[in-house]
């Protein structure tokens, strides 16, 4: 299993991000629905940032993009304890289309 314990990523070296999802105050499974809900809507290529509070994020990020096909950028430490994912959306990724909602 992938941890995402690596070193913080050197932002010079990242491509700008084309959305930013805040998920500051939300606990797992939250931030990966959002997170999931947010890549549906991003052509493959493009970079999503993902601001985030939940420790768990750090395990919870990588392993999700590994099981859906996304491409993990890494992580940096934001502003007040915060953490900035980035996910690349990769052609052919597993997210599943949004269920319909029942009336």
């Amino acid at each position: 299993m992938e941890t995402g314990n690596s070193a913080p990523l050197d932002l010079a070296r990242l491509p700008a991000a084309d959305r930013l999802l805040d998920v500051v105050g939300l606990f797992c499974p939250l931030p990966i629905i959002r997170t999931a809900a947010a890549m549906r809507h991003l052509q493959p290529g493009r970079v999503l940032e993902v601001l985030a509070d939940d420790p768990v994020a750090l395990v919870d990020m990588p392993n999700w993009c590994k099981s859906s096909g996304h491409g993990y950028l890494g992580w940096s430490a934001g502003d007040g304890g915060t953490l900035r994912f980035f996910i690349e959306v990769r052609q052919g990724s597993r997210v599943p289309p949004r269920a319909p909602v029942a009336s």
